[in-house]
């Protein structure tokens, strides 16, 4: 499980602990991390954490011997982390801010499952859930590198459920929408201060003005998301594969 030390990351990492999976998180601060294991809920022993940067294919190696070496094979794999990357309008968005944002949130991703995709290959039983975005489907002018990476990773899980399917590693994409974490909240501190309110005040108006197809009114909770994931990692998706499961409220104006 990366990006596992808050948010969508960690409620899906404590959903699988109640489902009897031993769980491996990683984020890029060892710190955070440790912190993030200590608020879940028992099963201790079940749960290990190593810090590691995913854009990083040195860094990807060792995670991956220390993993081997804590549970041997992985057989499930969950990749979360990510960033908003680079914002504004695109001209004003220089190659800097669109060559990070792809790294992270896209490149990053597609060097995590090569790293353990023979792990996920060799037991005839795999699960890989890559976490998109509804900006994938319906892109915002004022973030069009995170949009860009994140309907790279539809196409990804797409094209990757197509070639591992017969060997028994199903894969899909989970795409959220305005969901209660640190990374919406940063968003959100950032928009009450341009707009002089409160931070309450700035998800209403963000909600009104930026996205009216959520049909709910609020921002969804992690766990809302966690709880496909879970799904699409277990037995009980056994003939799902190459899916987008789109959490968000009905924000993507179709169907």
């Amino acid at each position: 499980m990366s990006g596992a030390d808050s948010g969508i990351g960690w409620h899906t990492a404590r959903l699988l602990l109640d489902e009897g999976v031993t769980v491996v998180m990683t984020d890029l601060d060892q710190g955070s991390l440790d912190d993030a294991v200590k608020e879940l809920p028992g099963r201790s022993n079940d749960v290990h954490a190593f810090a590691a940067d995913i854009t990083s294919l040195d860094s990807l190696a060792e995670l991956h011997e220390k993993v081997q070496d804590a549970v041997g094979e992985i057989d499930i794999l969950v990749q979360s982390a990510g960033v908003t990357g680079a914002q504004g309008l695109f001209h004003e968005i220089s190659d800097e801010g669109w060559t990070k944002t792809i790294e992270t949130d896209l490149i990053g991703p597609v060097r995590l499952v090569r790293e353990f995709l023979p792990d996920l290959r060799s037991g005839g039983w795999g699960r890989l859930v890559l976490l998109a975005s509804e900006d994938a489907v319906q892109p915002y002018d004022d973030e069009l590198p995170y949009c860009a990476a994140k309907a790279g990773i539809l196409a990804l899980s797409k094209g990757l459920s197509r070639s591992y399917a017969s060997e028994g590693l199903l894969v899909n994409a989970v795409s959220p929408a305005f969901i209660h974490t640190p990374m919406t909240d940063a968003m959100m501190d950032k928009r009450a201060k341009q707009l002089g309110t409160t931070p309450t005040k700035a998800i209403e108006s963000f909600l009104a003005e930026e996205r009216p197809y959520m049909e709910l009114g609020r921002r969804g909770e992690p766990d809302e998301v966690a709880s496909v994931i879970a799904f699409l990692c277990s037995e009980r998706a056994s003939f799902v594969t190459g899916s987008n499961y789109r959490v968000d409220s009905g924000s993507v104006a179709t169907i």
